[in-house]
């Protein structure tokens, strides 16, 4: 049997369809992001990252024993069409910088940010700001028990308490990584299903592809 589109109605089954989303990051989070985007019927998807997997990645992130070595834009666009044959993504196996933000996103109207460093972290968010796209972000996912928070300042959602680090005694543990991963993909679909106000993504650039 193939892929059912979740019980919404056809208009944001529709929307979802026609979404285009940026998601910066292939691990335990960006990876399970684009996995439950695509189970939820998002039309297409822009993978970005510069890894290749490793055997210590599978204790927390989305990929297979048989998948080692792999990069992960492809070991993951694997996954995706055994879900969704025919599922549109872009595979880009390299790191984002912030001045690369501009072509990746072409088309996009939603950025998932899902990268390790702060400062890395930190730069890319603000960029996808400055060109005016709805973005979802993590900080503060280490360890165990705690509350993920998920906070909304206008365009901008962040997920986690904003503290914690994914280093020492609070190293990042499946359970928590894949329910932010959880709470980063429901924001993005919040932005594309429910717009706030004035949309974003700038409306010059009212595309079939940005979400909302």
């Amino acid at each position: 049997m193939s892929w059912q589109p979740p019980a919404l109605p056809p208009g944001a089954l529709a929307r979802l369809a026609a979404a285009r989303v940026l998601i910066l990051g292939l691990g335990g989070l960006g990876g399970h992001v684009a996995l439950l985007l695509v189970r939820s019927g998002v039309g297409q998807l822009v993978l970005v990252d510069g890894d290749r997997v490793e055997a210590s990645n599978l204790s927390r992130q989305p990929y297979f024993s048989s998948q080692v070595g792999w990069w992960k834009t492809e070991a993951m666009a694997t996954l995706l069409r055994q879900i969704r044959p025919h599922i549109g993504l872009t595979l880009v196996p390299r790191y984002a910088a912030p001045a690369d933000l501009p072509s990746l996103a072409q088309g996009c109207g939603c950025v998932v940010e899902a990268v390790d460093g702060a400062e890395t972290k930190a730069g890319l968010v603000e960029a996808a700001l400055r060109e005016g796209y709805a973005v979802v972000s993590a900080s503060g996912i280490g360890g165990l028990g705690g509350t993920l928070a998920v906070r909304r300042l206008g365009r901008l959602v962040v997920v986690g308490d904003e503290t914690t680090p994914c280093a020492g005694g609070t190293p990042p543990l499946a359970p928590r990584v894949t329910a932010a991963a959880a709470l980063q993909a429901d924001a993005a679909l919040a932005f594309i299903l429910q717009p706030p106000e004035g949309q974003w993504a700038g409306d010059q650039h009212k595309r079939a592809g940005q979400c909302g």
